[in-house]
């Protein structure tokens, strides 16, 4: 049987799960009388854990949302799950505020985890590889993003300071859909009320953000992912680049995914198979051009560049390279 103290932990956690619970709940799920359950809880409230009494037909206990974090109890596998959580958004730049916060944090988990769970933990980070190398991203002020998404669930506009990547500051009305993280940074859609049109700003640009009154329709149509990847093909740059290659949707989205190119598609014909290969229209802005020589190299199908002839050059030098060395005995 259940020690006392192991019950009104029992208890915490419960309470911590949120809402209103009845004496008679509590009083099941601990296998106790429901006086128990009230000495349970004074005891609770000796430790100054807010506990609030709700009377009523459906009265009962909760924790109140008051000056005090209750202490946060975890298993072994949720404890495990949170830290490789941390070390994970660490790798992919997907942090908040200073990379210290994930640091201390993890810390005090790792403070209060049981010897053979930290050993565990400590055996497996060692084990643990990565593919790619941890970037350097700035990361988004906590408060920006917190404001940012009440904004966005509550359809309600929001005012920013902005600074894009030639250094000009900007103040912004945004009409927010959503936040998206992607390749290791964290991003904004919405209309920008000024000019009517749909943008997307990094997070880690935005110095301060205000929710204003009012509010806004969510649009239908794309998500905000989609949105987001969609606004990074279309972006402006130095390069407007066309193409038309001959191959499949998915053997050219292997190698131009939706975040770089956009790809038109056509209806295949009543008796024609969507996956049978055919000529498709992609294209796809680009600030530098000496990267896409490689990636139609690799595609190894037929392709008809439309413009810019810069490229077309590119890629005749990048052949004859290729042949250049494949003669070398």
């Amino acid at each position: 049987m259940p020690r006392p103290t192991a019950r009104v932990l029992t208890l915490l956690e419960l309470l911590q799960s949120g809402g209103t619970r009845t004496v008679a709940e509590l009083a099941d799920r601990l296998g106790v009388e429901g006086r128990t359950v009230r000495r349970y809880v004074d005891q609770l409230i000796d430790l100054d854990v807010p506990v609030e009494s709700v009377r009523g037909r459906y009265g009962g206990y909760r924790l109140a949302p008051g000056y005090r974090l209750p202490p946060l109890m975890l298993s072994d596998d949720e404890a495990l799950a949170v830290l490789l959580g941390l070390v994970a958004g660490r790798r992919a730049g997907l942090t908040t505020t200073q990379h210290t916060a994930s640091e201390t944090a993890s810390a005090k988990i790792r403070r209060v985890l049981p010897k053979h769970i930290a050993r565990r933990l400590d055996t497996l980070l060692e084990a643990l590889a990565f593919t790619d190398r941890p970037g350097e991203f700035d990361t988004p002020d906590a408060g920006v993003l917190l404001t940012i998404a009440d904004a966005v669930r509550h359809c309600r506009p929001v005012s920013i300071r902005y600074t894009d990547r030639d250094g000009r500051r900007s103040e912004r009305t945004l009409h927010a859909y959503g936040i998206v993280a992607h390749s290791g940074r964290w991003y904004v859609t919405g209309k920008d009320a000024r000019i009517g049109e749909d943008r997307t700003f990094r997070l880690d640009r935005i110095a301060d953000a205000r929710t204003l009154p009012g509010s806004f329709e969510a649009p239908v149509g794309p998500g905000p992912a989609q949105r987001v990847l969609s606004g990074f093909a279309t972006a402006e740059y130095r390069h407007e680049v066309t193409l038309r290659i001959h191959g499949t949707v998915e053997q050219i989205r292997a190698h131009l995914p939706v975040s770089v190119a956009s790809l038109e598609e056509h209806e295949p014909a009543a008796d024609q198979d969507r996956a049978t290969e055919r000529w498709l229209r992609v294209e796809l802005r680009a600030e530098r051009l000496d990267w896409l020589p490689p990636v139609l190299a690799s595609l190894d199908r037929p392709f008809v560049i439309e413009r810019p002839d810069e490229l077309r050059d590119l890629v005749i030098a990048l052949a004859d390279r290729l042949a250049s060395h494949a003669r070398r005995a």
